[in-house]
């Protein structure tokens, strides 16, 4: 979004064919984009910033934090790009946010909604088998399948968004002070598809594809229904994070479970930890992301491997035993005393000490279900 006088296209009076910005020249996708934000073409990026009340420069840094390359001189901003500029620019004024904390809500908003939108356009074109008249492209076709779906999709983004919204405001009232806002402590745990690299050697794109989407779309839905949180997907890999230990061991096993019984998945193997972790623009980072991420590749196939401080917290909210002699003597004791014995939902096995690179000696644990603790109900 920044000024420049370098080969632009602008005329004397520095205004630009707004075909010739951002757009190839393609009256379609300007016809596209009207349709969509709902303006013409009407303001260079000095007269954008100026309308808006901001600087150029807070304005192209805003721009550019949304993921849009600069376009120079170019008369190519619509009146839904001042209004945004203005609101942000209002957030800051108000004291409502600072400035940086602005452009991060820029930058976040835009890399969440760019994938997004390219997954939307490429899936709805996608589906398209035959045009709806004869002769037309897949390009002609794009226009009037936006304008039908646009303001059902917003209005669900919407709903989405406040869903989402109102979820994490909760979390946030239920922690215990102001720094457990930031740095937090969660079980945060890795699941890795073995052999995928070899996969994509042997399989045709489409098909390796649709494997892909399945192991997403079978991880994403497994970790929501149990209470977990998606954070990102790696393609051969998803990470995710729960508030309790309890949670986060279930969906592991869930998903051991439910993709070694499907003949056309690769085998699994799941790596967790549990600690502080620090959460920024969605993400998590920390030691303890980093510990999840080094048992993940060295669990062995089909199974979960757990730190100790994941071990110990299992063991302290009473849903695994320190071991099975633990158990047998609880079991016991209650017997004896004519009261039900404690019932353990998962089993822990300790590994051999070994050395984890940058992380120094690490003890795992191999994490199971308790005989005769079945999955319940998916």
């Amino acid at each position: 979004m920044t000024v420049d006088d370098t080969g632009s296209g602008a005329d004397a009076d520095g205004r630009v064919d707004p075909q010739d910005a951002d757009s190839g020249g393609d009256p379609l996708a300007l016809r596209l984009e009207q349709l969509i934000l709902g303006a013409e073409r009407r303001y260079t990026p000095f007269q954008a910033a100026r309308s808006a009340g901001v600087s150029l420069e807070l304005a192209t840094r805003f721009w550019r934090a949304m993921g849009f390359a600069d376009i120079g001189q170019a008369k190519a901003l619509t009146e839904a790009d001042v209004l945004a500029l203005r609101r942000l620019a209002g957030l800051v004024e108000a004291g409502l946010l600072s400035e940086a904390m602005a452009v991060q809500v820029a930058r976040s908003t835009g890399q969440t909604t760019a994938r997004l939108a390219e997954w939307q356009i490429d899936s709805f074109l996608e589906g398209l088998t035959e045009p709806p008249e004869p002769g037309m492209t897949r390009t002609e076709v794009t226009y009037p399948i936006v304008e039908l779906l646009l303001p059902e999709l917003e209005e669900f983004l919407v709903y989405v968004w406040r869903r989402q919204l109102a979820a994490s405001a909760g979390r946030v009232v239920q922690a215990a002070d102001d720094e457990e806002m930031v740095d937090r402590r969660l079980a945060v745990a890795f699941a890795d598809l073995v052999g995928f690299t070899r996969l994509t050697r042997r399989m045709e794109e489409e098909e390796l594809g649709e494997l892909v989407e399945a192991f997403e779309t079978t991880s994403a839905d497994l970790v929501a229904a149990r209470g977990g949180r998606l954070i990102k997907t790696l393609g051969d890999e998803v990470l995710y994070a729960a508030d309790d230990a309890g949670t986060a061991a279930d969906i592991a096993l869930r998903l051991v479970e439910t993709l070694g019984n499907d003949e056309t998945m690769p085998e699994l193997r799941v790596g967790m930890a549990f600690g502080t972790v620090t959460t920024r623009m969605g993400d998590v980072f920390g030691t303890t992301v980093n510990l999840a991420s080094r048992l993940t590749s060295i669990a062995p196939r089909d199974a979960v491997l757990v730190d100790s401080a994941f071990a110990e917290e299992l063991i302290r909210t009473g849903e695994a035993p320190a071991s099975e002699a633990e158990a047998a003597e609880a079991a016991a004791a209650a017997e004896k005393e004519g009261e039900e014995p404690p019932v353990y939902r998962f089993a822990l096995q300790p590994m051999w000490q070994r050395p984890v690179r940058g992380l120094g000696v690490v003890e795992p644990w191999l994490l199971t279900r308790r005989p005769g603790e079945g999955t319940g109900p998916s």
